[in-house]
């Protein structure tokens, strides 16, 4: 698989450079390239900042808060944590996200770890998550970013994010601590992170036998641009806000297949005047689409299930049916 190499650490240019991979950088074939953040909380799309962490506590220890491009959950990377992002044209993008992941999986087991997928976005070793991954959709392109765990500082790990407890309570663990372990436990013959990258690496690269690609002067311009302009923003980093006037919002929340989704609708008239998808969950596209095509609708069960049996809605949520979302519109 072709390969370019990023060292850059700060994680307002590498979500930057991870939409450029998606949306710019010409592709032929697949792409991947492994990369590091300064200590900082990536948040999924969908997410409400003020919900995921504890931004106080950010803001004392110079901890950076960005939002993603992908969905799921928010994440904790620090030197202790590779993340990998793998990019490619598909004309089946449902079919190549999986194996987009299985190539993370088998460079895992190529170093004897016994690491297995699980659920809907994790990779575990011994029952214990050592990597959560994401994905993205942009016309015929597929992007799968995720993280690897070597020696992340878990006690901070813990410390920052505040997951729901529904979502504990459902994995049956008392605590994000417990659900998680480093890598470095299970690699004995691995001397620190570097060593652990170039392992990596030369796993999905054939021994560096394909094709490394460089970014020019130019294009990396150009993700320097997006990171200053968009994802350093207040704006993008907390733009995922709830509608005005609470009073009146209709709120609901369930777990389904794609993971958490929260619900939060204003109605004036019987008519839906504005909407709000949060959550964790994970789907091809951003839900905003999907939003603007609520308002306006009557907040009536069959009218809305018309209108949402006429959409994709698997490209929002994965393995969601219309059904089942209109059952989180009503709460029943």
């Amino acid at each position: 698989m072709r390969y370019l190499r990023n060292h850059n650490t700060d994680p307002y240019f590498n979500m930057a450079f991870d939409e450029y991979a998606l949306e710019q950088l010409p592709l032929d074939e697949p792409l991947f390239y492994l990369w590091q953040n300064r200590p900082s909380v990536i948040i999924g799309l969908n997410q409400d900042a003020h919900n995921e962490v504890d931004l106080e506590y950010l803001r004392e220890h110079d901890i950076a808060l960005v939002r993603r491009v992908t969905g799921g959950g928010a994440v904790y990377h620090d030197f202790g944590n590779l993340n990998y992002t793998i990019v490619g044209r598909s004309a089946d993008l449902n079919r190549d996200y999986p194996e987009y992941t299985r190539h993370m999986l088998r460079a895992l087991q190529s170093l004897g770890i016994e690491a297995e997928l699980s659920g809907r976005n994790d990779i575990l070793v011994s029952g214990r998550k050592v990597s959560g991954y994401a994905k993205r959709v942009y016309k015929d392109r597929l992007m799968v970013h995720g993280t690897l765990m070597y020696n992340v500082d878990l006690e901070t790990l813990e410390r920052v994010l505040n997951p729901p407890m529904d979502k504990l309570n459902a994995k049956g663990i008392a605590s994000v601590r417990s659900r998680v372990t480093n890598l470095s436990e299970y690699l004995p013959s691995v001397t620190d992170i570097d060593d652990f990258r170039i392992h990596i690496e030369r796993h999905l690269s054939n021994n560096y036998h394909d094709t490394e690609v460089t970014l020019s002067n130019e294009q990396l311009q150009v993700v320097s641009s997006m990171a200053q302009q968009k994802f350093m923003t207040e704006k993008w980093n907390f733009h995922r806000i709830a509608p005005k006037r609470d009073k009146e919002l209709i709120k609901h929340a369930q777990r389904l297949t794609c993971g958490m989704v929260s619900m939060q609708l204003q109605v004036e008239d019987g008519l839906i005047t504005s909407c709000l998808l949060s959550g964790d969950f994970i789907g091809n596209l951003p839900p905003q689409h999907l939003e603007h095509a609520l308002i306006g609708l009557r907040y009536d069960r069959d009218d809305l299930y018309r209108n949402l049996s006429s959409m994709n809605i698997r490209d929002y949520f994965d393995g969601v049916t219309a059904d089942e979302l209109l059952h989180l519109f009503f709460n029943n």
